[in-house]
């Protein structure tokens, strides 16, 4: 992790601690990858020295987290699927390929809300694609913050314990992050490169598109 970004958030907490636990863990589930993993376990810390409360921070944490994924649900919802239809070609993303991730959010999208805030890295993005894929934003909410809960609190829990030794989350956690962000890179370039060698745009190289009307 960059030494910068940690004494920024580090010396914004110390600062004007709840409120800047707040601010930070909205702009992190607001698609800005401001690691949580500093955030809540240096107001942990904070917790073991008597400076701030353990519930409000781990709380306050998860609260903050709603309202970011809000943000980048809205953008997706409202701006991510037109420019997905519209430019989606390019990535070789087709219109119904958009229609069945719909589908599938509609169905499964409580448990992708729910467990994706207990993934590094994913918690952070898996909004805007929930709400590109229209889940319903009640359903979102609820799943988001019931999944965030463990993680804010978790996270709290570690830098009270912790203590002065609060760096060792972040020592052992970072290599982890790093290594799902390289896997999820690699694996959109591996469907990159499928779908471009599969031919793009050709709908009747999907096996999946629909070969007639359906009968119900």
């Amino acid at each position: 992790m960059f030494e910068w970004l940690e004494r920024f958030i580090t010396d914004v907490i110390g600062q004007y601690g709840y409120l800047a636990v707040f601010v930070l863990m909205v702009l992190e589930s607001a698609l800005i990858p401001i690691p949580s993993e500093i955030t809540m376990v240096f107001g942990g810390f904070l917790v073991s020295r008597g400076q701030l409360d353990l519930f409000w921070t781990g709380l306050l944490g998860s609260l903050a987290n709603v309202l970011g994924s809000w943000l980048a649900y809205w953008l997706g919802r409202y701006g991510g699927r037109p420019l997905a239809e519209r430019w989606g070609r390019y990535v070789f993303i087709r219109k119904h390929e958009l229609d069945r991730a719909e589908r599938w959010f509609a169905e499964h999208g409580e448990a992708a809300a729910f467990f994706s805030r207990l993934i590094p890295v994913v918690r952070t993005f898996i909004s805007l694609p929930a709400g590109v894929a229209g889940m319903p934003f009640r359903k979102f909410t609820l799943y988001t913050f019931l999944g965030c809960l463990p993680w804010t609190f978790g996270l709290t829990a570690a830098g009270y314990l912790l203590g002065e030794q609060w760096h060792l989350v972040e020592r052992y956690g970072e290599p982890a992050s790093v290594v799902i962000a390289i896997t999820l890179a690699g694996l959109i370039g591996w469907w990159l490169w499928r779908r471009a060698r599969s031919g793009g745009t050709d709908e009747g190289a999907d096996p999946f598109a629909s070969k007639g009307p359906d009968h119900g």
